[in-house]
């Protein structure tokens, strides 16, 4: 398989998820890293956020997973060079009922990255899964799929306390699904250093989830609100922005675990 499959996950909408998603793996590529996209989230707005239409049902994560297509068939280049992706649309929706008597459903995306296509997905340094906002069988798929987990999260109220819900899911999914499952790193996210509250939370997730969060955080920043409405990542929208530069900082901390991975397995 790729070096890491990584599923960028919290079932709260709106904590920055998407365009984590779309601007980290912009910044590794920009770094020299081959990265694929896929988008399992049936809105499509990583598909769009990179400039291809969430309309293409030919390809689609979606038709890949009923069968329809084949993975390699549905890979699209995306803007950005060294950046694939697998596109979504609404038709993803509907997974769940169409799938309601496969036994084995959870394993499905596992399986497609898996097994026969595993020679093909090596030419990726990591594999960056976009999951909705819910706790769903395609949310179930994608953390069956992974091998580590990227929680984006927002530095508001009750933002800790949404985060249990998903650590009870990921433990259950370890013990039932996939015990190699991790978590890589928990990013913060809209953080507004004026407000006190953003400095409680930064404390509050550093206290719960120690070295697991990043020391870059991702800030309030209407470029990075912007830049999806154009079809492509801040950091080709303007990579000057506070946003892209805390993506590109992310990604040297995101590179940098990765080269600890490898020196404590060798």
């Amino acid at each position: 398989m790729a070096r890491s499959i990584l599923s960028v996950i919290n079932q709260k909408g709106g904590v920055g998820k998407t365009t984590t998603v779309i601007n980290l793996a912009t910044a590794l590529v920009k770094k020299g890293k081959k990265i694929l996209v896929i988008d399992l989230d049936p809105q499509g707005n990583a598909t769009t956020g990179l400039g291809k239409s969430n309309n293409d049902e030919e390809k689609s994560i979606y038709n890949v997973l009923i069968g329809k297509t084949s993975v390699q068939s549905a890979i699209q280049e995306s803007g950005v060079a060294g950046l694939d992706l697998i596109g979504s649309n609404v038709n993803l929706s509907g997974l769940e009922v169409e799938t309601a008597n496969d036994a084995n459903r959870a394993f499905l995306l596992k399986e497609i990255l898996g097994k026969e296509n595993e020679s093909y997905f090596n030419r990726y340094e990591n594999i960056f899964i976009d999951c909705p906002p819910s706790l769903s069988l395609l949310t179930v798929m994608s953390l069956v799929a992974a091998d580590e987990l990227l929680i984006p999260l927002q530095t508001e109220f009750f933002a800790l306390e949404g985060i249990t819900q998903l650590v009870k899911t990921i433990d259950r999914i370890k013990i039932n699904l996939n015990p190699r499952l991790g978590i890589r790193g928990v990013l913060l996210t809209m953080f507004d250093k004026r407000n006190k509250l953003s400095s409680q939370v930064d404390v509050e997730a550093r206290k719960h989830f120690k070295d697991k969060v990043y020391k870059t955080v991702v800030p309030r920043n209407v470029r990075l609100s912007e830049a999806p409405s154009h079809g492509m990542p801040c950091l080709v929208y303007d990579k000057n922005c506070s946003g892209s530069k805390s993506y590109i900082n992310l990604a040297e901390e995101f590179i940098s675990q990765s080269n600890q991975s490898i020196g404590s397995a060798a």
